[in-house]
């Protein structure tokens, strides 16, 4: 890291922000974008990345001024795992049904921390599947399975 940089995790996540949005900027270019009162599909994407672009250029410049920590270990398998669980909540949703996709969205995310135990992580699990089920599919009524075809029903 060159020694300029005097707080590495500030650069990198300004570095992350500044490229989300400028994606978002040239992603939006296709688009129509509209004005504040009738706003085409351009203007959301725009306007997000605008701000994210500004975020990540304030981190980026702090990253120059301010001094902070190395930046720690890469955790690969954690992050493995929580993408691993959020692609599996999108493949279960209409096969399996919205509980089991969050009762194995919650559980893969939480063996993914050191601190890991089943009683804790299950009793989260089995409460959040009663809230979304209760927010989404009956407060909400989003046509969504509570228990899918997969599992007979």
């Amino acid at each position: 890291m060159p020694s300029f940089i005097r707080h590495p995790k500030d650069f990198w996540t300004g570095i992350i922000f500044l490229t989300i949005g400028m994606a978002a900027i040239i992603i939006g270019l296709d688009y129509q974008m509209g004005s504040a009162g009738r706003m085409g599909p351009a203007y959301f994407p725009s306007v997000l990345g605008g701000l994210l672009t500004l975020i990540g250029a304030i981190g980026v410049i702090r990253s120059l001024l301010r001094p902070g920590e190395a930046i720690g270990k890469f955790y690969i398998k954690e992050i493995l795992l929580v993408l691993v669980a959020v692609l599996l909540f999108g493949l279960l949703m209409r096969g399996a049904g919205l509980v089991p996709a969050v009762l194995v969205l919650v559980l893969m995310s939480a063996y993914a921390s050191p601190k890991f135990t089943w009683g804790p992580s299950l009793l989260l699990a089995i409460g959040l599947a009663v809230f979304a089920v209760v927010v989404f599919v009956k407060l909400l009524g989003l046509p969504m399975p509570i228990l899918g075809p997969w599992l007979g029903f």
